[in-house]
């Protein structure tokens, strides 16, 4: 492994002058995927940023009104072990649980798993289909824009030389929705997703008042399918409106041929998690 420095700024402020200063700088969280990298040559830097010691990036706040505010620091055990959280929002406790083993989930975090951008990122789709939005500081100051916007191309980044992810904001579920988010892996845990498929819903009388289907590993970057999701308001709930969105998240996919599955056969799952997961949302949505 390159030598490098390591600074553990304890403000947004001083993160943000390390960066500026030092373009080439990378930020740890958890570290899970950074320290990896780094062994293996994948990455290199001349320094390390430690951001685990900054307030903003460890905070976990839920407020039925204004919603979720999750640190872009915040291991994943914390998420799916906060009591309010789990039950306001289900899917993404679930999806926490997902990434790694226990090990893993004591060290990584959801915006670690944003900033490595993946396109099989498990936490990603669902963000998207939840509506979250990335909060952004930088040398310029403050930006938000959302998750669907942040990851560019296979492990890069929206941010520029000094910005920082701070932390992410999820708006408060409405009445009568559900989200999930499902994946398909060759072995039982601990694997990456062939495909995966995060949906959010929302019900009204019977009909479907809005959704958002949001795709993993099958593009370049995970992938909001809006017209899927637009395909749905105004339907009724049946078996052919959710077939059919399916089929709409099926021909948007993008996937590769690699050793872990086919292009057509990437493509035929999109469709079959994202009908399984609109079931799933729609029966979380009727129990709200």
């Amino acid at each position: 492994m390159k030598w490098f420095d390591y600074a553990a700024p304890r403000s947004v402020a001083e993160a943000v002058r390390l960066l500026a200063a030092h373009p080439a700088a990378r930020t740890l969280a958890g570290g899970t995927d950074l320290l990896v990298q780094l062994r293996s040559g994948r990455k290199e830097t001349d320094l390390v940023v430690d951001i685990k010691r900054i307030p903003e990036l460890n905070e976990l706040r839920y407020d039925p009104a204004a919603g979720l505010t999750l640190g872009a620091a915040v291991p994943c055990y914390r998420i799916y072990q906060h009591a309010g959280l789990r039950l306001a929002y289900p899917a993404l406790a679930e999806t926490a649980s997902l990434i790694g083993g226990t090990q893993i989930q004591g060290r990584a975090s959801v915006g670690g798993n944003l900033c490595n951008a993946s396109p099989s990122a498990d936490t990603v789709p669902l963000l998207i289909a939840l509506s979250a939005t990335c909060h952004i500081a930088g040398p310029q100051g403050t930006r938000a824009i959302p998750v669907e916007d942040f990851c560019v191309a296979p492990g890069r980044n929206i941010l520029t030389p000094g910005e920082l992810l701070v932390s992410l904001h999820v708006p408060p579920p409405a009445p009568h929705s559900g989200a999930r988010y499902l994946r398909f892996i060759p072995r039982n845990e601990m694997d990456i997703a062939v495909a995966g498929a995060g949906v959010s819903v929302t019900l009204d009388h019977g009909h479907f008042r809005s959704a958002r289907i949001a795709l993993a590993a099958v593009a370049p970057t995970p992938l909001l399918v809006r017209e899927a999701g637009d395909a749905l308001a105004g339907r009724p709930v049946s078996a052919e409106s959710m077939g059919a969105a399916a089929e709409l998240a099926k021909a948007a996919a993008r996937p590769i041929t690699d050793m872990r599955g086919t292009a057509e056969y990437r493509r035929h799952l999109c469709a079959v998690l994202t009908r399984r997961a609109l079931e799933a949302a729609v029966a979380q949505a009727k129990g709200n």
